[in-house]
């Protein structure tokens, strides 16, 4: 069985079809892409563009509210951060925070009640392009029915004509995730951390400029977990695009960032934007040990319980 997406947005696309077909809430979103550019590297040499001011994704006073009335309810009050191109930001804060809204709104989900999203300067009106969104729920956003290379394929077999095409484009994205010869496996033969490295392997294959991360470790174990931190990190370090990631581990956040902002409980805004200063590459032991990362965690954990720092 095949399910090729249709419409005028790949993002409409690609989300409409995982929920439809896989049963899924959304298998990630491949923004758009030039077909001819399909296994030639040619997007890939575009991640490393900056816009003018050096900003690749901007949060300028960003607002949202829900309902109206006497029902409504702001959950972010004013949001204003920029990430730099080949940057990597993690957002954390308490759960219900709107963390995972401010990152719907970057990638043109959501609409923003006040403020706005600038990508390269230009206004996020819409899913844009070369942009990436992965969601918690991984093992709901593989199709059971299609094989990992498949699964792959799927972020651009709806660009091109040749699904041959499609299956080489991918094969080599499924290889950097370390699953080159489970290309044939389908998602029930896999553990649950090789079906992240599939969803992984197929954000890649969208080449894309911006990568947003909704939690997307948080359903692995502990070690699983540390094993696909050190692959997001190989692969941002050899591809140059920009990432930002919401979490609520605080560890994971200091680990893989280069920043650490810090949203306040509804009605959100900004309370810390830390630059991590850790030195790369990070080692999965010997970062989480040093005076730096101990004091990073210490500084972050006691804002987000609300201690005193005198206490």
């Amino acid at each position: 069985m095949n399910s090729t997406p249709s419409g005028p947005s790949s993002a409409v696309r690609f989300e409409s079809a995982a929920r439809d077909c896989a049963g899924a809430q959304q298998a990630g979103i491949s923004l758009g892409q030039d077909p001819k550019s399909i296994g030639t590297g040619q997007a890939e040499a575009k991640v490393s563009e900056r816009s003018p001011s050096g900003a690749r994704l901007r949060f300028a006073n960003v607002q949202k509210s829900f309902g109206v009335g006497s029902d409504s309810r702001v959950a972010l009050a004013d949001v204003t951060l920029a990430v730099n191109a080949g940057e990597f930001l993690s957002i954390v804060g308490p759960s219900g925070c709107g963390k995972s809204t401010l990152l719907q709104i970057a990638a043109g989900l959501l609409a923003p009640s006040g403020g706005q999203v600038l990508l390269d300067e230009k206004p996020v009106t819409g899913p844009p392009d070369h942009m990436v969104y992965l969601f918690q729920q991984y093992s709901r956003s593989l199709f059971p029915w299609r094989t990992a290379l498949d699964n792959v394929a799927f972020a651009v077999e709806h660009k091109t004509s040749s699904r041959t095409r499609a299956r080489k484009h991918s094969r080599r994205y499924l290889a950097m995730v370390g699953l080159g010869e489970f290309d044939r496996h389908y998602p029930w033969q896999l553990s649950g951390g090789m079906q992240q490295r599939v969803v992984i392997a197929r954000a890649l294959a969208a080449e894309p400029h911006v990568l947003l991360l909704d939690e997307p470790f948080s359903s692995v174990d502990a070690l699983t977990r540390v094993e696909l931190h050190t692959l997001i990190l190989d692969l941002w370090r050899e591809h140059g695009f920009t990432i930002v990631l919401v979490t609520h581990d605080v560890d994971e956040a200091v680990f893989l960032a280069d920043r650490v902002a810090v949203l306040s409980q509804q009605p959100s805004i900004v309370l810390q934007d830390i630059p991590t200063e850790l030195p790369r590459p990070r080692d999965p032991i010997g970062t989480r040990e040093s005076a730096r990362f101990l004091a990073l965690r210490h500084e972050l954990l006691t804002t987000l319980l609300g201690r005193s720092r005198d206490a």
